[in-house]
């Protein structure tokens, strides 16, 4: 029925003129009034507004209610707006027995009221949290003022407090910063608000488009000479180093600077993603498809038909489908998977881990115990024979044996290690600062007094 009076169109006009009855969602908006006018007859369903819990739940009760309404007759449902925003008619049209007949939209009315030109998105209210949105935008059905305190924390959220805005009401459209898009006088069946496109520079929150097209601009010709010049290889270091930056926040549990850190983390990995999209190889929706898709295919116990008990459940599944994924037909080849490149106690927990699960693996803690006891002698040997290579050889085979019983104890070596050496240090700091508060050399201590200060310095720094 559109949004002012007399806006159905002439198809509209017919289908209610030759109707056995006529049915309106509600009779609280100007399109009732045109009916009115029309000296037509209708009935209303505004009591199954106070019927139903949410949004979702009027939908539903208003289609049945359709239903039972139009059993053995013509019936026509009007609705204000456009057919293609209701959720009603939405779940009524999947119906061989019905047809729809479109009328001047919401978000139409609205963009035009707020002087929006071109291509806009338009969404309920009642639906915002559900649905994609991007600027300019079009919010309808903003009809009491605790509904528009949350359109306006969802739209701040994503767009900022400052946001350009256009209030739209009855007559009124006047332009407001967001953070007033709950202080106005009337809100009702009419009101509306929308949100103009923000130039880019005066943008205060940003998502994963933005950061692309901010790079994209970084590497045009007119760019940044720093960012254009770089390869693949020159940053390569950048994205370990960002890693690192992030997992030191996550130990330090500084949730700001997570934020920070994940956030040169994601910038790293669109920057590769970019340099690819210049040669035509992949782009960010290329990246964004294929993780999405990698989740929804090796989650089966949550989008499939897999069964999983537990995080261990999960993670066989996860496992399963990593390797019929990556075409890995043996254990082997999931070994072989493991990067070349990560740090070697890491590289040694991944690859002991695979190969477990592939059957090579001590049996209990005892023959991890013999195991070790074995490789200490050989490096013995290997010492008293002064051949480095052969001492070097050795070393690292009891540095795998000690990979394999930190994973047979559950334990992460690689953390484990970094636990200690802060432990290590911290104690190195405290035994040091003992000894020259006494006014000595640190390299010329007895052992009596080394063992002394030593002493000193665990009591004060604990292990744990």
């Amino acid at each position: 029925m559109g949004v002012e009076k007399n806006d159905w169109t002439e198809r509209a006009r017919k289908a209610i003129e030759c109707a056995d009855k006529v049915v309106l969602r509600t009779g609280l908006t100007p399109s009732a009034q045109t009916l009115k006018e029309a000296g037509i007859l209708f009935q209303t369903l505004d009591s199954m507004y106070e019927k139903s819990r949410n949004f979702q739940t009027l939908a539903r009760n208003l289609a049945a209610e359709v239903i039972r309404l139009a059993e053995g007759i013509n019936l026509c449902y009007c609705v204000d707006g456009g057919a293609c925003e209701d959720e009603s008619v939405a779940l009524l049209r999947k119906r061989k027995d019905a047809s729809v007949i479109e009328g001047v939209s919401k978000g139409a009315y609205g963009a035009a009221r707020a002087g929006i030109v071109g291509g806009y998105t338009a969404v309920s209210a009642y639906a915002l949290r559900e649905k994609k949105i991007s600027l300019p935008l079009v919010v309808y059905d903003v009809d009491n003022r605790e509904l528009a305190g949350d359109v306006k924390l969802a739209l701040a959220d994503r767009f900022g407090d400052e946001a350009e805005a256009c209030y739209i009401a009855q007559n009124t459209a006047v332009k407001i910063p967001m953070y007033e898009a709950d202080r106005q006088k009337t809100y009702d069946h009419s009101t509306m608000i929308a949100v103009y496109e923000q130039p880019l520079l005066a943008k205060k929150r940003f998502d994963t488009e933005d950061l692309a097209a901010i790079l994209r601009l970084l590497r045009a010709p007119d760019g940044c000479p720093w960012d254009r010049a770089q390869t693949h290889q020159s940053i390569r270091i950048n994205a370990i180093e960002e890693a690192y930056e992030l997992v030191d926040a996550i130990d330090c549990n500084d949730a700001d600077k997570m934020c920070e850190e994940a956030g040169d983390v994601m910038m790293q990995a669109l920057f590769h993603t970019l340099i690819e999209e210049e040669r035509g190889s992949f782009n960010l929706t290329d990246l964004l498809s294929g993780v999405c898709e990698k989740l929804i295919t090796r989650h089966t116990h949550v989008f499939g038909k897999d069964k999983a008990a537990g995080a261990d459940g999960a993670l066989s599944v996860w496992d399963k489908n990593k390797m019929t994924e990556k075409h890995q037909t043996t254990f082997s080849d999931a070994v072989n998977d493991v990067p070349a490149c990560f740090p070697a106690l890491l590289r040694a927990q991944k690859i002991v881990k695979r190969m477990a699960k592939g059957g090579w693996d001590f049996q209990n803690p005892e023959s991890c115990k013999k195991k070790f006891a074995e490789e200490a002698e050989e490096l013995a040997a290997a010492v008293k024979r002064g051949d480095k290579k052969e001492i070097a050889g050795e070393f690292g085979d009891l540095l795998m044996v000690l990979a394999h019983t930190a994973y047979m104890l559950g334990v992460d070596s690689e953390q484990a290690l970094s636990d200690t050496v802060k432990t290590c240090a911290a104690r190195y700091n405290e035994w040091e600062r003992l000894v020259l508060a006494d006014g000595k050399d640190v390299n010329a201590l007895s052992s009596e007094e080394w063992q002394a200060y030593y002493k000193r310095a665990k009591e004060h720094v604990s292990s744990r």
